[in-house]
């Protein structure tokens, strides 16, 4: 949790841009004396409770909780999180945790993209976060079959290894097909959602423009109001 002050200088700037919004991330402190972020993934070995314990109450919890008051004190009513493996909030209920915690400044920036690594359903999380969706990323992860089926989704080869990963970012399309997006754009306006979708680009296999070119061009065939 070292990046207070470069958060703090980013609201700051929000502020004095009219910007409302702020797209972050919760953080992952180390344990008790630890250096680097400890993301525990497991309920064992048993200590793993007590880093989490540490994490929760002691750190992450009083860190949201003033840098709450200090986004609400500069006119920026919005930090929106997004649910990121490697951080204490990557889920709807750690997301919950949190927000039950510091209160509604708190809310998402919704990436699909880590959720469907991760095992979970985007659009059942839609759902349950409706109006606490502050902001949208429109971006697609593709599962390798192979890998998979050996190593399963718990994947440290870097993004660049994309031939032997487990799973890997990729445009839109490219992972959930169009009728999947469809039921993505469909499943925000049902919970009121009609605001920005921000293409993030992370496919190594295809250069940026053409990524964004296809992605613009689904998202146009399958947002509300697109022929079916």
């Amino acid at each position: 949790m070292d990046s207070g002050p470069r958060s703090r200088k980013t609201i700051a700037l929000a502020s004095l841009l009219g910007v409302e919004r702020v797209v972050m991330m919760s953080g992952c402190p180390g344990g008790p004396g630890d250096a680097n972020a400890n993301w525990v993934t497991t309920c064992w070995p048993p200590e793993t409770q007590k880093i989490l314990r540490y994490q929760w109450e002691e750190v992450l919890i009083p860190y949201w909780r003033d840098l709450v008051a200090y986004s609400g004190g500069l006119g920026v009513g919005k930090l929106c999180l997004e649910l990121h493996g490697h951080q204490n909030v990557y889920s709807v209920s750690t997301f919950f945790r949190l927000r039950d915690a510091v209160g509604e400044t708190v809310g998402i920036n919704f990436d699909p993209s880590h959720l469907l690594w991760m095992g979970a359903d985007p659009l059942a999380a839609i759902a349950a976060l409706g109006s606490a969706i502050y902001h949208v990323h429109a971006k697609d992860t593709r599962l390798e079959p192979e890998a998979l089926a050996l190593d399963g989704r718990i994947e440290i080869r870097p993004a660049e290894d994309f031939t032997h990963r487990a799973w890997n970012y990729v445009t839109l399309g490219r992972g959930h097909d169009e009728t999947w997006w469809r039921r993505f754009c469909q499943a925000l306006t049902a919970i009121g959602y009609e605001d920005v979708l921000s293409i993030e680009h992370e496919d190594l296999a295809l250069p940026p423009i053409d990524g964004v070119k296809q992605s613009v061009a689904l998202l146009r065939r399958v947002m509300p109001g697109a022929a079916a």
